[in-house]
């Protein structure tokens, strides 16, 4: 059996399509354009070309951009002004500050500076006990960018059974989370789980988020059953020339799709949702602050 194949990059294009219908619709009626900040702190080549992208994303689906990008001493005095000027800037529904921050900035402590509201990134302590109790709030871009896939795919989640592989804070725990407000009953498995294969195999979904290179294979895949897989690791690509590096997930692609219904692939998979996701979330986050309908089909 071949796996139905989830294209992630289709996906966000159609998730921007209907953000940039939205911005429209705040523009034309409310005269209102919905503004993201981003903060980038030092010279991470990475983040250079994530933020990059973010910015012309923000612009092409009509919103407005603003970069901050800051030099990699800054204090965390300075840090926190700049989030505290931003915070309460009325052009600017939305921050994000781009992880990692150099070693001498306190992460939690930046990111617990943002107002909740505006936290597009979702990581703000307020926003993830919200979530975990079932409330509305600010939702992390990747695991809801899987969550619109798999209601796309499957409709209703209601009773399914699903197996999140990983336990971080950006994916894992709000993964659960969101699939438990779905009705899923769900399972989070990780380094240390015992009997994790025979447990992946009970799944009709199977998320992986571990950060292990294709770790996860046909063996470990119940017949049929939907894999998302947001891993992106970079490893040697013999087959390509020496010195030649290729992407890969948390799953052997090739195995898994004979035994998967359906699957996402790496790259190309869930690695495009995630900025579509932030560019929802920041209308989201507009809409609320001008107690605004929020727009249908982009939140969790």
């Amino acid at each position: 059996m071949a796996a139905q194949l989830i294209d992630g990059k289709a996906f966000a294009a159609s998730v921007r399509k209907q953000v940039a219908v939205h911005v429209r619709r705040l523009k034309v009626h409310y005269n209102i354009v919905p503004g993201l900040a981003v903060v980038l702190v030092g010279e991470d080549p990475a983040s250079e070309v994530y933020v990059r992208n973010k910015g012309k994303q923000t612009i092409e689906v009509g919103m407005n951009s603003f970069e901050h990008k800051l030099p990699a001493d800054t204090s965390e005095a300075d840090l926190l002004k700049l989030i505290d000027d931003l915070n309460k800037d009325p052009a600017v529904h939305g921050i994000l500050c781009q992880l990692p921050l150099p070693d001498h900035l306190n992460e939690d402590l930046i990111i617990n500076s943002i107002a909740p509201d505006k936290d597009v990134d979702g990581f703000h302590i307020s926003n993830v006990g919200l979530l975990g109790t079932g409330q509305k709030s600010m939702v992390p871009c990747t695991p809801l960018g899987c969550l619109m896939m798999l209601r796309d795919h499957h409709g209703s989640l209601s009773g399914l059974n699903a197996v999140v592989v990983g336990r971080s804070n950006i994916v894992g725990k709000p993964m659960a989370n969101l699939l438990l407000n779905d009705s899923c009953t769900v399972i989070i498995a990780h380094s240390r789980t015992k009997n994790i294969e025979a447990l992946c195999k009970q799944a009709d979904i199977l998320v992986a988020a571990v950060g292990r290179p294709e770790m996860i294979n046909a063996d470990w895949i119940k017949s049929g059953a939907t894999v998302i897989d947001v891993g992106i690791n970079r490893i040697p690509a013999p087959e390509k020339g020496e010195g030649k590096m290729k992407l890969v997930g948390d799953v052997d692609f090739a195995s898994a799709s004979d035994v998967a219904g359906a699957i996402t692939p790496v790259p190309g998979g869930v690695g495009p949702m995630t900025i579509a996701c932030l560019l929802a979330n920041t209308v989201t986050a507009c809409c609320r602050a001008n107690d605004l309908e929020e727009p249908e089909g982009l939140t969790a």
